[in-house]
Formats: C-alpha cells, sequence, structure tokens
C-alpha cells in the first residue's frame, strides 16, 4: 500500500495549489491515502473550518496539526472531526485528538500526531506520549507526523520508534530534509517533509516583511507571500501485514 503524506500546507495559496495538484499526484502514484498537515492552512497561520474543507476538497483523508492547532478559537469545534487531529501530547483536557484510525477495507491505518518540546511549548513528554499510544493500537500500520523544531528531536524519536511505526515524518521547519531512510529495515524516516505554498519566500511568508524583522527588528505582522507555488511531501510504500514501509520518496512538484 501506499500513503501520500503533504508537508505543511501555507495559507489558502498553498490550499489552492494543492487543490489543483493532489488529484493527480495520486494518480501517479497510486496513493491508497492521503494525510495532509494543515496547521498553517488558513491566512495569518493556524487552521480553521474554511481552510480544513479546503484541504478535504483537495483530498485529503487525514489532517494534521501543531503548534499552531488552537490558533483560532472560533473554530475549535473542528477537532470534533475525527479526521482532523492535534498532536497527542497536549494533553486530555484539550479538544480533539491525536490518533485516528483509518479502516482501509484490508487493513487499517493509524495516523498519530506529536508535537515536539524543544524550543516549542511545554508540553507532555512526546516520547512517553508515544509509548502509551502505541500499547492502544490494533494495527501495524501506523505513522507518525512529529511536529518539532529541534532536527535532534525528530531523529531521536525516528530511532526512539524505529522498528515500532511504519514512518516518522517531521513537519514545522517547512525545509525538506535530506536524509529520507529507512530505520531498522521496517520505520520509514524524513526530519522534515517540507512545506506546500510559495517558493520565493521565507517559509511561506511574504520575505520582505520577514527580513525587515529579522534584520531591522521592525514590528510588522508576517503575511502569506505571493507567487509560484511548489508542494513538497513523501510517499511511504509499506507492507499492510506487518506494517513495515518498504519505500520513502521525497516529492517536489513544481
Amino acid at each position: 500500500m501506499k500513503l501520500l503524506f503533504i508537508g505543511d500546507v501555507v495559507g489558502n495559496i498553498g490550499c489552492e495549489f494543492l487543490k489543483k495538484r493532489l488529484s493527480g499526484l495520486k494518480r501517479q502514484y497510486e496513493a491508497d491515502i492521503v494525510v495532509v498537515n494543515g496547521e498553517n492552512s488558513a491566512d495569518g497561520n493556524g487552521i480553521t473550518a474554511y481552510s480544513a474543507g479546503k484541504l478535504f476538497e483537495a483530498g485529503a483523508d487525514v489532517i494534521t496539526t501543531g503548534n499552531h492547532a488552537f490558533q483560532r478559537r472560533t473554530d475549535f469545534k473542528i477537532y470534533e472531526n475525527d479526521c482532523i487531529i492535534r498532536p497527542a501530547n497536549y494533553g486530555e483536557a484539550c479538544i480533539g485528538k491525536g490518533v485516528t484510525i483509518c479502516d482501509m477495507g484490508s487493513c487499517q491505518v493509524a495516523v498519530m500526531n506529536l508535537s515536539g518540546v524543544l524550543f516549542m511549548e511545554n508540553l507532555e513528554n512526546p516520547f512517553t506520549t508515544a509509548d502509551n499510544l502505541l500499547k492502544e493500537m490494533d494495527t501495524p500500520n501506523i505513522f507518525v507526523d512529529f511536529h518539532a523544531e529541534a532536527t535532534s528531536e525528530k531523529r531521536a524519536m525516528g530511532f526512539y520508534l524505529a522498528g515500532r511505526v511504519t514512518a516518522v515524518m517531521g513537519t514545522h521547519t517547512h525545509v525538506q530534509t535530506a536524509d529520507a531512510c529507512i530505520l531498522e529495515n521496517h520505520t520509514g524516516y524524513i526530519t522534515d517533509a517540507g512545506m506546500t505554498g510559495v517558493e520565493d519566500s521565507i517559509l511561506g511568508t511574504d520575505k520582505k516583511i520577514a527580513l525587515e524583522r529579522m534584520h531591522l527588528h521592525v514590528p510588522k505582522r508576517y503575511k502569506e507571500a505571493v507567487g509560484a507555488c511548489y508542494l513538497n511531501g513523501v510517499l511511504v510504500e509499506f507492507e499492510k501485514k506487518c506494517g513495515k514501509c518498504t519505500k520513502i520518496i521525497p516529492l517536489i512538484v513544481r
């Protein structure tokens, strides 16, 4: 089987580009299931009912999020949808859940969402959270979106879950890394799947404003860039009976 994972979609322009390209990619790679990180899909970051609807219209089966999961207070009800998940280590007090199970007919596929804690929010330990969630799994086909800042923490999670999950795919830093591999002959891994949005930008935002903030410390509000887009992600091939990843292919579509 094949799972197509799309890196952070940025803004409405990223949603529209995904809508134009995803159906063709699904046919080209014969993807059985599509998972999209949508935590920046709303203009100005976060995710809304509107932007989530755009991602589903594009062809997403599951939407994962991250540290901006609760940026839009008026849209928390989107997490009542089992196919929209937030990092599991936010804790039970937060609306929503960190895992969803997709029934594919011949097998079940679990998608887990975790957030890192290095240089990010002080959430529950993601390693312990992963251990607790794995105890409840009835399927070997387990895919993890680890939304984290530090490459070291992402690598650590990859090795920690190696042999226990099908793939660990990093998100959040918006730049696709050149380290896609299979750990312990079982678990597909990439430190960051990249982003989907305007390529001539700084992580999807207007580069002039971002430079003024970083270089001159001008207190300007970030806004989405405008221009030609690209799509970043990975295709993971796996054996559904044992959950073993047999191939992980990074994708960049311009």
